[in-house]
């Protein structure tokens, strides 16, 4: 079974494109149209085995906002399709990742039910325009679209590109073991028989 989504989202705001193979290699293209956005979502696709093409053009003269989020959006959309019914998925994973003087945590559930916990400092952004505030609405989006419990929890960090990394890496990480397949489990892993 093949676990790939393509998904595309046009907008009077944003323009996407998407494919995405869940097990893949990390091979990757991506063009949002933001340099720091594509270098986390590069970590991302390489730290996950995710394959991931990805082309978005948005109002960035504006402000990145709607790209951001419209990107976490197509992104989970293609999460939840690629997963399908999820049976067979380990459905949880967690990683704990140091990036030098950063050292994150997160935590995932597969579950259908979508929540975000982001506990990220809130460090004076260096100007990349892709900063802490905004990589929450992507996190937000995507965890809503993916039917993803989140959790990202950065215990320490001062440098904003570390904690920034530290957690999409960690991210990337944690979602590569929930994706993945356990032959022990028949159908969803659920007590209730469900998600």
């Amino acid at each position: 079974m093949k676990r790939i989504a393509e998904i595309s989202r046009k907008t009077g705001e944003t323009d996407i494109t998407l494919k995405l193979n869940l097990d893949g290699s990390g091979k990757n293209d991506i063009a949002t149209g933001i340099p720091f956005f594509d270098h986390m979502l590069t970590l991302f696709s390489v730290h996950g085995f995710f394959d991931l093409d990805l082309k978005a053009k948005g109002d960035i003269e504006v402000d990145f906002h709607h790209t951001v989020e419209d990107v976490g959006l197509v992104l989970g959309d293609a999460f939840s399709r690629a997963l399908g019914d999820r049976k067979g998925i380990n459905r949880y994973g967690n990683a704990v990742t140091p990036m030098d003087e950063t050292l994150s945590t997160v935590a995932v559930d597969l579950s259908n039910r979508p929540f975000l916990v982001c506990n990220m400092p809130d460090i004076q952004s260096k100007g990349s325009g892709f900063d802490v505030p905004i990589s929450r609405e992507f996190f937000r989006a995507f965890s809503t679209r993916a039917g993803m419990n989140l959790h990202i929890n950065v215990h320490y960090g001062e440098n904003e590109h570390h904690v920034l990394e530290s957690v999409f890496k960690a991210l990337s990480r944690a979602l590569d073991q929930g994706v993945s397949f356990d032959e022990r489990i028949k159908g969803v892993r659920s007590s209730k028989g469900s998600l």
